[in-house]
């Protein structure tokens, strides 16, 4: 990915509230808690703030690309401000020319070399979006799964060079190939996108009928993805080159899969723990008792205590989301709620009554008029 205009523009690491030194862990945490608080879904009137967010993880989530980052905005704004024409884009822009390894330092760089200008050339493909809705259960155990995407693909019929069958691109006679005009300054050279040939060197004299020349064109695709055990709500899935089709035999861009996960009629969800209220009676509460309670799998025992008071959560070991290599399997918490009918029969509300007098009353909590 060639560097943005955007980078020297926008701090992204600011915009995810981490440190230039956060661990990629801690970026990705940091994210998810705010795709989670900004996503349009829940919260209407965050969609800008929303893709900020999106833009931020997208260089940073990948290692590559926050190093190249990095090195940009080392440089500082008045790098930025010598590229007239930014960077990837279109207008003239200086290159450094015979400087041995600084040469080939801002070359790779800015994404491009001697041959082919800003702009043009081969141009990655860029990244695409797609929702994949799962049930909880799969969500927890982890699925193989596809997801319909349309993107830009590579032209069936031409094979991608954009020229109609049995004829090729040819060389530009402007440029002879080169897709840039210069103008030497000694050490420096000004360089100017051939207006002939767009900056790619080449120029289709007989258009493809199916893309009329562009070399691509847009269709419906399956593209299969594995979606982890544990995978959370808003989570995005990377699944690299299958994305839109590059330009020029470049990369294909990557397909981020945004994951939405459906309730569950009886478990909630903590990280890695499920969550679980189960009703008791005040008698069972008093006395002590054995509930069973249903798991992902099969149903456990859980012995509950005389004296257990409403609201207290026992933890059952490994009864939770599936752990990754990197991290164990979580808990089943069970929270007990003791209920109070509102209605009682002739014979309990004797039973109540009894009891009553029996027992002596808590300590009131008096305030002083």
């Amino acid at each position: 990915m060639a560097p943005q205009r955007e980078w020297f523009e926008h701090d992204y690491y600011k915009t995810l509230g981490v440190s230039q030194t956060a661990t990629a862990k801690e970026i990705t945490s940091a994210y998810r808690k705010l795709a989670k608080q900004h996503h349009p879904d829940s919260n209407p009137g965050h969609e800008e703030t929303f893709k900020e967010i999106s833009a931020a993880y997208d260089v940073l989530g990948d290692a590559e690309r926050r190093k190249e980052y990095d090195q940009v905005r080392a440089m500082g704004p008045a790098a930025a401000q010598g590229f007239p024409g930014g960077f990837g884009g279109g207008g003239t822009t200086f290159r450094v020319e015979d400087m041995g390894d600084l040469g080939d330092l801002f070359g790779g760089l800015f994404g491009r070399g001697r041959r082919g200008g800003a702009g043009g050339g081969p141009q990655r493909g860029a990244d695409i979006e797609a929702e994949l809705h799962l049930s909880f259960e799969d969500a927890v155990k982890g699925i193989t799964t596809s997801v319909n995407v349309r993107t830009e693909a590579r032209c069936r019929t031409c094979l991608g060079s954009g020229s109609a069958p049995g004829t090729k691109p040819v060389t530009c006679p402007t440029c002879s190939g080169t897709g840039t005009l210069q103008d030497n300054q000694g050490l420096f050279s000004l360089s100017q996108i051939c207006p002939q040939c767009g900056g790619r060197g080449t120029i289709v004299t007989e258009p493809c009928p199916t893309c009329s020349g562009s070399g691509v064109e847009h269709r419906n695709r399956s593209v299969k993805v594995r979606i982890p055990a544990g995978v959370e709500d808003g989570q995005r899935i990377r699944v690299k080159g299958r994305g839109s089709v590059g330009r020029g035999n470049a990369p294909s861009g990557d397909l981020y899969v945004i994951v939405r996960v459906d309730h569950h009629g009886v478990f909630g969800r903590r990280g890695r723990n499920l969550t679980l209220t189960v009703p008791i009676s005040f008698p069972e509460a008093a006395l002590g008792t054995t509930l069973t309670v249903p798991t992902l799998t099969e149903p456990v025992t859980l012995r509950v205590a005389a004296g257990t008071p409403s609201g207290r959560t026992f933890r059952v070991k490994g009864r939770g989301v599936p752990g990754g290599k990197k991290s164990a399997t979580g808990d089943l918490l069970v929270t007990v709620e003791v209920q109070v009918p509102d209605k009682l029969s002739e014979k309990q509300r004797s039973a109540v009554e009894a009891l009553a007098n029996v027992v002596d009353p808590p300590d009131r909590i008096s305030s002083d008029a």
